[in-house]
Protein backbone atom coordinates (compact mmCIF):
# COMPACT_ATOMS: atom_id res chain seq x y z
CA UNK A 1 0.00 0.00 0.00
CA UNK A 2 1.47 3.32 -1.06
CA UNK A 3 0.93 6.23 1.38
CA UNK A 4 -0.35 9.43 -0.15
CA UNK A 5 2.23 12.18 -0.51
CA UNK A 6 -0.50 14.77 -1.09
CA UNK A 7 -3.58 14.12 1.10
CA UNK A 8 -6.87 14.13 -0.78
CA UNK A 9 -10.11 15.82 0.29
CA UNK A 10 -12.21 13.33 2.29
CA UNK A 11 -15.24 14.03 0.07
CA UNK A 12 -13.37 12.67 -2.95
CA UNK A 13 -11.27 9.95 -1.33
CA UNK A 14 -13.42 8.12 1.24
CA UNK A 15 -15.03 4.97 -0.17
CA UNK A 16 -18.82 4.94 -0.28
CA UNK A 17 -20.55 3.03 2.50
CA UNK A 18 -24.13 2.92 1.21
CA UNK A 19 -24.59 0.23 -1.41
CA UNK A 20 -20.94 -0.75 -1.20
CA UNK A 21 -19.53 -4.10 -2.28
CA UNK A 22 -16.57 -6.05 -0.84
CA UNK A 23 -14.48 -4.70 -3.72
CA UNK A 24 -15.25 -1.14 -2.58
CA UNK A 25 -14.20 -1.82 1.02
CA UNK A 26 -11.09 -3.95 0.87
CA UNK A 27 -8.67 -3.82 3.79
CA UNK A 28 -6.08 -1.97 1.69
CA UNK A 29 -8.57 0.63 0.46
CA UNK A 30 -9.83 1.38 3.96
CA UNK A 31 -6.26 1.50 5.30
CA UNK A 32 -5.35 4.02 2.62
CA UNK A 33 -8.44 6.12 3.35
CA UNK A 34 -7.76 6.17 7.09
CA UNK A 35 -4.10 6.97 6.47
CA UNK A 36 -5.25 9.94 4.40
CA UNK A 37 -7.51 11.11 7.26
CA UNK A 38 -4.71 10.76 9.80
CA UNK A 39 -2.44 12.87 7.62
CA UNK A 40 -5.07 15.61 7.59
CA UNK A 41 -6.54 15.55 11.09
CA UNK A 42 -3.95 13.71 13.23
CA UNK A 43 -0.65 14.68 11.57
CA UNK A 44 2.44 12.84 12.77
CA UNK A 45 6.10 13.42 12.08
CA UNK A 46 7.41 10.20 10.55
CA UNK A 47 8.89 7.75 13.01
CA UNK A 48 11.72 5.31 12.84
CA UNK A 49 10.52 1.91 11.68
CA UNK A 50 11.43 -0.44 14.47
CA UNK A 51 13.04 -3.81 14.04
CA UNK A 52 12.94 -5.99 17.10
CA UNK A 53 16.30 -6.55 18.78
CA UNK A 54 17.58 -10.09 19.05
CA UNK A 55 16.30 -11.26 22.42
CA UNK A 56 15.66 -14.64 23.98
CA UNK A 57 12.12 -15.87 23.22
CA UNK A 58 11.08 -15.38 26.84
CA UNK A 59 12.08 -11.72 26.69
CA UNK A 60 10.22 -11.10 23.44
CA UNK A 61 7.04 -12.73 24.68
CA UNK A 62 7.11 -11.32 28.18
CA UNK A 63 5.35 -8.05 27.60
CA UNK A 64 2.59 -9.70 25.61
CA UNK A 65 1.93 -12.89 27.56
CA UNK A 66 2.53 -12.19 31.24
CA UNK A 67 -0.84 -12.13 32.99
CA UNK A 68 -1.61 -9.14 35.15
CA UNK A 69 -1.32 -10.00 38.81
CA UNK A 70 -3.74 -8.77 41.41
CA UNK A 71 -1.04 -6.43 42.63
CA UNK A 72 -1.09 -4.48 39.38
CA UNK A 73 -4.80 -3.81 39.10
CA UNK A 74 -7.20 -1.61 40.99
CA UNK A 75 -10.76 -2.27 41.99
CA UNK A 76 -11.89 0.83 40.13
CA UNK A 77 -11.62 0.30 36.40
CA UNK A 78 -11.20 4.00 35.87
CA UNK A 79 -8.60 4.30 38.59
CA UNK A 80 -10.06 7.53 39.92
CA UNK A 81 -9.08 9.38 36.78
CA UNK A 82 -11.30 12.20 35.60
CA UNK A 83 -10.10 13.57 32.29
CA UNK A 84 -11.51 14.42 28.87
CA UNK A 85 -10.93 11.83 26.14
CA UNK A 86 -7.35 12.56 25.08
CA UNK A 87 -6.31 13.64 21.65
CA UNK A 88 -3.68 11.15 20.52
CA UNK A 89 -1.52 12.35 17.69
CA UNK A 90 1.39 10.04 18.43
CA UNK A 91 4.93 10.54 19.57
CA UNK A 92 7.41 10.25 16.76
CA UNK A 93 11.10 10.48 17.54
CA UNK A 94 14.31 9.76 15.75
CA UNK A 95 15.91 11.05 12.58
CA UNK A 96 13.72 10.69 9.51
CA UNK A 97 16.76 9.82 7.40
CA UNK A 98 17.08 6.54 9.24
CA UNK A 99 13.60 5.36 8.31
CA UNK A 100 14.66 2.85 5.69
CA UNK A 101 13.24 -0.36 7.09
CA UNK A 102 10.12 -2.15 5.89
CA UNK A 103 8.45 1.04 4.69
CA UNK A 104 11.13 1.34 2.02
CA UNK A 105 11.20 4.12 -0.49
CA UNK A 106 7.45 4.67 -0.24
CA UNK A 107 7.91 6.58 3.01
CA UNK A 108 10.06 9.13 1.23
CA UNK A 109 6.94 10.28 -0.62
CA UNK A 110 5.32 11.21 2.70
CA UNK A 111 7.92 13.90 3.25
CA UNK A 112 6.70 15.84 0.23
CA UNK A 113 3.24 16.46 1.69
CA UNK A 114 2.29 20.10 1.37
CA UNK A 115 1.62 21.33 4.91
CA UNK A 116 -0.23 24.35 3.54
CA UNK A 117 -2.54 22.06 1.58
CA UNK A 118 -3.13 19.95 4.71
CA UNK A 119 -3.91 23.05 6.77
CA UNK A 120 -6.47 24.14 4.18
CA UNK A 121 -8.18 20.74 4.24
CA UNK A 122 -8.16 20.68 8.04
CA UNK A 123 -9.77 24.12 8.21
CA UNK A 124 -12.54 23.20 5.76
CA UNK A 125 -15.65 22.73 7.90
CA UNK A 126 -17.56 20.89 5.16
CA UNK A 127 -14.77 18.32 4.75
CA UNK A 128 -14.57 17.98 8.52
CA UNK A 129 -18.30 17.32 8.96
CA UNK A 130 -18.29 14.89 6.05
CA UNK A 131 -15.41 13.00 7.68
CA UNK A 132 -17.16 12.83 11.05
CA UNK A 133 -20.33 11.45 9.43
CA UNK A 134 -18.36 8.89 7.44
CA UNK A 135 -16.36 7.69 10.46
CA UNK A 136 -19.50 7.45 12.58
CA UNK A 137 -21.28 5.40 9.92
CA UNK A 138 -18.25 3.21 9.29
CA UNK A 139 -17.77 2.37 12.97
CA UNK A 140 -21.45 1.71 13.67
CA UNK A 141 -21.83 -0.57 10.62
CA UNK A 142 -18.39 -2.19 10.62
CA UNK A 143 -19.71 -5.65 11.43
CA UNK A 144 -22.00 -5.53 8.40
CA UNK A 145 -19.71 -3.65 6.01
CA UNK A 146 -16.57 -5.66 6.73
CA UNK A 147 -17.96 -9.17 7.17
CA UNK A 148 -15.65 -10.29 4.34
CA UNK A 149 -12.56 -9.24 6.35
CA UNK A 150 -11.06 -11.38 9.12
CA UNK A 151 -11.86 -10.38 12.70
CA UNK A 152 -8.40 -9.10 13.73
CA UNK A 153 -7.81 -6.74 10.78
CA UNK A 154 -11.46 -5.65 10.98
CA UNK A 155 -11.03 -4.68 14.64
CA UNK A 156 -7.81 -2.86 13.81
CA UNK A 157 -9.58 -0.78 11.17
CA UNK A 158 -12.38 0.05 13.61
CA UNK A 159 -9.82 1.03 16.26
CA UNK A 160 -8.02 3.29 13.78
CA UNK A 161 -11.28 4.94 12.76
CA UNK A 162 -12.30 5.39 16.40
CA UNK A 163 -8.94 6.99 17.16
CA UNK A 164 -9.43 9.58 14.42
CA UNK A 165 -13.04 10.24 15.42
CA UNK A 166 -12.00 10.68 19.07
CA UNK A 167 -9.69 13.52 18.06
CA UNK A 168 -12.71 15.51 16.84
CA UNK A 169 -14.79 14.95 19.98
CA UNK A 170 -11.84 15.79 22.21
CA UNK A 171 -11.23 19.09 20.48
CA UNK A 172 -14.87 20.11 20.78
CA UNK A 173 -15.28 19.11 24.43
CA UNK A 174 -12.09 20.61 25.83
CA UNK A 175 -11.24 24.22 26.55
CA UNK A 176 -9.23 25.42 23.57
CA UNK A 177 -6.71 28.19 23.27
CA UNK A 178 -7.80 29.86 20.04
CA UNK A 179 -4.35 31.18 19.25
CA UNK A 180 -2.19 28.13 19.91
CA UNK A 181 -4.68 25.27 19.69
CA UNK A 182 -3.89 24.38 23.32
CA UNK A 183 -6.27 22.30 25.41
CA UNK A 184 -6.75 22.63 29.16
CA UNK A 185 -7.15 19.25 30.82
CA UNK A 186 -8.10 18.50 34.40
CA UNK A 187 -7.05 15.30 36.16
CA UNK A 188 -8.27 13.97 39.49
CA UNK A 189 -6.45 11.02 41.08
CA UNK A 190 -7.95 9.20 44.05
CA UNK A 191 -5.78 8.76 47.14
CA UNK A 192 -5.67 5.66 49.30
CA UNK A 193 -4.21 4.59 52.64
CA UNK A 194 -2.07 7.05 54.62
CA UNK A 195 -2.34 9.76 51.98
CA UNK A 196 -6.12 9.77 52.28
CA UNK A 197 -6.07 9.84 56.07
CA UNK A 198 -3.59 12.71 56.23
CA UNK A 199 -6.32 15.30 55.58
CA UNK A 200 -9.90 14.37 56.30
CA UNK A 201 -12.13 15.09 53.34
CA UNK A 202 -9.25 15.65 50.92
CA UNK A 203 -8.97 12.28 49.25
CA UNK A 204 -7.74 13.21 45.80
CA UNK A 205 -4.99 15.00 43.93
CA UNK A 206 -6.14 17.52 41.32
CA UNK A 207 -3.90 18.63 38.47
CA UNK A 208 -4.74 21.14 35.74
CA UNK A 209 -2.54 21.14 32.65
CA UNK A 210 -2.33 22.79 29.29
CA UNK A 211 -1.65 20.42 26.43
CA UNK A 212 -0.18 22.25 23.47
CA UNK A 213 -0.39 21.25 19.82
CA UNK A 214 2.82 19.79 18.38
CA UNK A 215 4.05 21.18 15.12
CA UNK A 216 3.03 19.30 12.00
CA UNK A 217 6.44 19.53 10.39
CA UNK A 218 9.60 17.52 10.84
CA UNK A 219 10.46 18.71 14.35
CA UNK A 220 9.79 15.58 16.41
CA UNK A 221 11.05 16.86 19.76
CA UNK A 222 8.00 18.97 20.63
CA UNK A 223 5.65 16.04 21.28
CA UNK A 224 6.01 16.63 25.03
CA UNK A 225 3.34 19.29 24.60
CA UNK A 226 0.78 16.53 25.17
CA UNK A 227 -0.03 14.34 28.20
CA UNK A 228 0.34 10.71 27.18
CA UNK A 229 -1.52 7.65 28.44
CA UNK A 230 1.39 6.22 30.42
CA UNK A 231 1.82 9.42 32.43
CA UNK A 232 -1.88 9.41 33.32
CA UNK A 233 -1.89 5.77 34.44
CA UNK A 234 1.36 6.08 36.41
CA UNK A 235 0.23 9.28 38.14
CA UNK A 236 -2.95 7.51 39.18
CA UNK A 237 -1.04 4.45 40.44
CA UNK A 238 1.33 6.63 42.45
CA UNK A 239 -1.64 8.19 44.22
CA UNK A 240 -3.58 4.98 44.82
CA UNK A 241 -0.58 2.72 45.56
CA UNK A 242 2.42 4.93 46.45
CA UNK A 243 4.18 2.01 48.15
CA UNK A 244 4.69 0.35 44.77
CA UNK A 245 7.00 3.19 43.79
CA UNK A 246 8.70 3.55 47.16
CA UNK A 247 7.19 6.96 47.80
CA UNK A 248 8.05 7.28 51.47
CA UNK A 249 10.97 8.74 53.39
CA UNK A 250 11.93 5.25 54.56
CA UNK A 251 11.90 3.72 51.09
CA UNK A 252 13.65 6.70 49.51
CA UNK A 253 16.37 6.53 52.14
CA UNK A 254 16.11 10.21 53.04
CA UNK A 255 13.69 12.74 54.52
CA UNK A 256 14.59 15.19 51.75
CA UNK A 257 14.39 13.17 48.52
CA UNK A 258 15.67 14.53 45.26
CA UNK A 259 13.62 13.38 42.24
CA UNK A 260 14.37 14.05 38.57
CA UNK A 261 11.84 13.43 35.81
CA UNK A 262 13.28 12.71 32.37
CA UNK A 263 11.20 13.77 29.38
CA UNK A 264 8.67 15.45 31.67
CA UNK A 265 6.54 16.84 28.84
CA UNK A 266 3.54 18.62 30.32
CA UNK A 267 4.78 17.79 33.83
CA UNK A 268 1.87 15.59 34.90
CA UNK A 269 3.91 13.03 36.82
CA UNK A 270 6.22 15.55 38.51
CA UNK A 271 3.39 17.89 39.49
CA UNK A 272 1.35 14.96 40.81
CA UNK A 273 4.29 13.79 42.93
CA UNK A 274 4.83 17.32 44.27
CA UNK A 275 1.23 17.40 45.48
CA UNK A 276 1.33 13.82 46.74
CA UNK A 277 4.55 13.68 48.78
CA UNK A 278 3.42 16.07 51.55
CA UNK A 279 0.35 13.88 52.00
CA UNK A 280 2.68 10.92 52.51
CA UNK A 281 4.64 12.59 55.28
CA UNK A 282 7.45 13.82 53.03
CA UNK A 283 7.15 17.64 53.14
CA UNK A 284 10.76 18.40 52.19
CA UNK A 285 11.72 17.31 48.70
CA UNK A 286 13.12 18.57 45.43
CA UNK A 287 11.60 17.66 42.08
CA UNK A 288 13.30 18.65 38.84
CA UNK A 289 11.29 18.18 35.65
CA UNK A 290 13.49 18.04 32.55
CA UNK A 291 12.87 18.09 28.82
CA UNK A 292 14.64 19.10 25.64
CA UNK A 293 12.41 21.15 23.33
CA UNK A 294 12.13 24.91 24.14
CA UNK A 295 8.36 24.99 23.52
CA UNK A 296 7.87 21.97 25.78
CA UNK A 297 9.93 23.58 28.54
CA UNK A 298 7.97 26.83 28.27
CA UNK A 299 4.67 24.96 28.53
CA UNK A 300 6.07 22.89 31.41
CA UNK A 301 6.98 26.04 33.36
CA UNK A 302 3.50 27.45 32.76
CA UNK A 303 1.91 24.24 34.03
CA UNK A 304 4.02 24.28 37.20
CA UNK A 305 3.09 27.91 37.84
CA UNK A 306 -0.60 27.18 37.23
CA UNK A 307 -0.63 24.37 39.78
CA UNK A 308 1.43 26.20 42.41
CA UNK A 309 0.51 29.87 41.90
CA UNK A 310 1.60 30.99 45.39
CA UNK A 311 5.09 29.62 44.68
CA UNK A 312 5.60 31.43 41.39
CA UNK A 313 8.90 33.21 41.92
CA UNK A 314 9.29 34.78 38.51
CA UNK A 315 10.26 38.41 38.00
CA UNK A 316 9.29 40.75 40.84
CA UNK A 317 7.60 43.83 39.43
CA UNK A 318 8.18 45.83 42.63
CA UNK A 319 11.76 47.03 42.36
CA UNK A 320 11.43 49.08 45.55
CA UNK A 321 10.92 46.13 47.84
CA UNK A 322 13.53 43.44 47.43
CA UNK A 323 12.13 41.56 50.41
CA UNK A 324 8.84 40.68 48.74
CA UNK A 325 10.16 37.32 47.53
CA UNK A 326 11.73 36.40 50.88
CA UNK A 327 8.43 35.05 52.19
CA UNK A 328 7.60 33.20 48.99
CA UNK A 329 8.43 29.48 49.09
CA UNK A 330 10.38 28.16 46.10
CA UNK A 331 8.32 26.25 43.53
CA UNK A 332 8.11 22.56 44.47
CA UNK A 333 8.94 21.60 40.89
CA UNK A 334 11.93 23.10 39.10
CA UNK A 335 12.31 22.88 35.33
CA UNK A 336 15.51 22.32 33.43
CA UNK A 337 16.76 21.46 29.95
CA UNK A 338 18.35 18.03 29.58
CA UNK A 339 19.72 16.33 26.48
CA UNK A 340 19.98 12.59 27.19
CA UNK A 341 22.60 12.08 24.49
CA UNK A 342 24.90 14.77 25.95
CA UNK A 343 23.74 15.54 29.51
CA UNK A 344 25.02 18.72 31.13
CA UNK A 345 25.13 18.26 34.90
CA UNK A 346 25.29 21.89 35.92
CA UNK A 347 22.89 23.06 38.65
CA UNK A 348 20.22 22.00 39.36
CA UNK A 349 21.38 18.61 38.03
CA UNK A 350 24.69 18.67 39.88
CA UNK A 351 23.58 16.44 42.77
CA UNK A 352 22.70 12.73 42.54
CA UNK A 353 19.00 11.86 42.47
CA UNK A 354 17.28 9.48 44.86
CA UNK A 355 14.72 8.72 42.16
CA UNK A 356 14.49 9.10 38.40
CA UNK A 357 11.18 8.82 36.55
CA UNK A 358 10.55 8.59 32.80
CA UNK A 359 7.14 7.75 31.32
CA UNK A 360 6.61 6.83 27.67
CA UNK A 361 9.75 8.48 26.36
CA UNK A 362 11.39 5.72 24.28
CA UNK A 363 10.42 6.01 20.62
CA UNK A 364 13.63 5.30 18.72
CA UNK A 365 16.22 2.52 19.13
CA UNK A 366 18.88 4.89 20.47
CA UNK A 367 16.62 6.41 23.14
CA UNK A 368 16.88 3.49 25.56
CA UNK A 369 20.68 3.54 25.43
CA UNK A 370 20.77 7.33 25.88
CA UNK A 371 18.45 7.07 28.88
CA UNK A 372 20.49 4.25 30.39
CA UNK A 373 23.76 6.16 30.14
CA UNK A 374 22.19 9.44 31.24
CA UNK A 375 20.58 7.77 34.26
CA UNK A 376 23.94 6.33 35.30
CA UNK A 377 25.27 9.88 35.64
CA UNK A 378 22.26 11.15 37.59
CA UNK A 379 21.32 8.30 39.92
CA UNK A 380 22.59 8.07 43.51
CA UNK A 381 24.10 4.73 44.68
CA UNK A 382 20.90 3.84 46.56
CA UNK A 383 18.58 5.41 43.97
CA UNK A 384 15.92 3.85 41.76
CA UNK A 385 15.01 4.67 38.17
CA UNK A 386 11.39 4.03 37.15
CA UNK A 387 11.18 3.72 33.37
CA UNK A 388 7.72 3.18 31.89
CA UNK A 389 7.29 2.10 28.27
CA UNK A 390 4.00 1.80 26.44
CA UNK A 391 3.49 -1.66 24.94
CA UNK A 392 2.71 -1.41 21.25
CA UNK A 393 2.84 -4.85 19.60
CA UNK A 394 1.98 -3.61 16.11
CA UNK A 395 2.56 -0.64 13.87
CA UNK A 396 5.36 1.87 13.63
CA UNK A 397 6.33 1.54 17.32
CA UNK A 398 6.43 -2.26 17.39
CA UNK A 399 9.26 -3.50 19.58
CA UNK A 400 9.81 -0.31 21.58
CA UNK A 401 9.61 -2.23 24.87
CA UNK A 402 12.22 -4.66 23.59
CA UNK A 403 14.67 -1.80 22.99
CA UNK A 404 14.61 -1.04 26.72
CA UNK A 405 15.42 -4.61 27.68
CA UNK A 406 18.00 -4.89 24.92
CA UNK A 407 19.84 -1.84 26.28
CA UNK A 408 20.44 -3.71 29.56
CA UNK A 409 20.81 -7.24 28.16
CA UNK A 410 24.61 -7.24 27.85
CA UNK A 411 25.93 -6.63 31.36
CA UNK A 412 29.31 -5.75 29.92
CA UNK A 413 27.78 -2.81 28.05
CA UNK A 414 25.87 -1.43 31.04
CA UNK A 415 27.34 1.63 32.79
CA UNK A 416 29.33 1.15 35.98
CA UNK A 417 29.41 3.37 39.03
CA UNK A 418 32.30 5.77 39.56
CA UNK A 419 33.97 3.39 41.99
CA UNK A 420 33.55 0.51 39.56
CA UNK A 421 31.80 -1.63 42.14
CA UNK A 422 28.27 -1.49 40.73
CA UNK A 423 26.53 -1.78 37.37
CA UNK A 424 23.21 -0.26 36.29
CA UNK A 425 20.66 -3.02 35.70
CA UNK A 426 16.96 -3.76 35.37
CA UNK A 427 16.07 -5.03 38.84
CA UNK A 428 12.37 -5.71 38.31
CA UNK A 429 9.51 -5.59 35.84
CA UNK A 430 5.79 -5.05 36.16
CA UNK A 431 2.93 -4.40 33.80
CA UNK A 432 -0.24 -2.32 33.95
CA UNK A 433 -3.17 -2.80 31.63
CA UNK A 434 -4.36 -0.07 29.31
CA UNK A 435 -7.45 1.75 30.56
CA UNK A 436 -10.44 2.56 28.45
CA UNK A 437 -10.34 6.09 27.08
CA UNK A 438 -6.68 6.62 28.04
CA UNK A 439 -3.74 6.41 25.66
CA UNK A 440 -3.24 5.78 21.97
CA UNK A 441 -5.22 3.22 20.02
CA UNK A 442 -2.09 1.12 19.40
CA UNK A 443 -1.29 0.67 23.11
CA UNK A 444 -2.23 -2.52 24.95
CA UNK A 445 -0.56 -1.76 28.27
CA UNK A 446 2.45 -0.33 30.04
CA UNK A 447 5.68 -2.07 31.03
CA UNK A 448 7.24 -0.70 34.22
CA UNK A 449 10.98 -1.21 34.71
CA UNK A 450 12.65 -0.76 38.10
CA UNK A 451 16.29 0.07 37.38
CA UNK A 452 19.11 0.52 39.86
CA UNK A 453 22.68 -0.26 40.82
CA UNK A 454 23.69 -3.88 41.35
CA UNK A 455 26.96 -5.14 42.80
CA UNK A 456 29.51 -6.38 40.27
CA UNK A 457 29.81 -9.67 42.13
CA UNK A 458 26.07 -10.27 41.92
CA UNK A 459 26.07 -10.17 38.11
CA UNK A 460 29.18 -12.28 37.66
CA UNK A 461 31.54 -9.50 36.61
CA UNK A 462 34.95 -8.71 37.98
Amino acid sequence: MRPLAHPLPPTSSLPRLRGSSPDDLTEDKIDLALHNLRDIYCPLPRAVAFSKPSLPPSSQEDYLTVPVSSSTTTSDANGGITTPQPIDSGYASGDDDNDDNKAGDDDDDCETADTGHIATLRADDYERQFTIRWLTGFISRAEELLDHIDEDPRQRLVDDASYILASFSSASSADEDEDAGAIVREFSFALAGPAQEEEEGHNKIDVRLTDGTPATGTDHTDVGLQSWGASIVISDMMCSHPERFGLSAEALGTTEPRIIELGAGTGLVGITMAKLLPRLGVPDFEIIATDYHPAVLANLRDNVAANFPSCDDDDDDDDDDDDDDDDQPPPPVKTCLLDWSAPCLDAPLHKPADMLVATDVVYAPEHAVWLRDCAARLLAPHGVFWLIASVRPNGRFEGVTDTVEAAFEDVGECPRSEDGGRVLRILGRDRYEKRKGVGRADEIGYKVFRIGWEGIGEVGLS
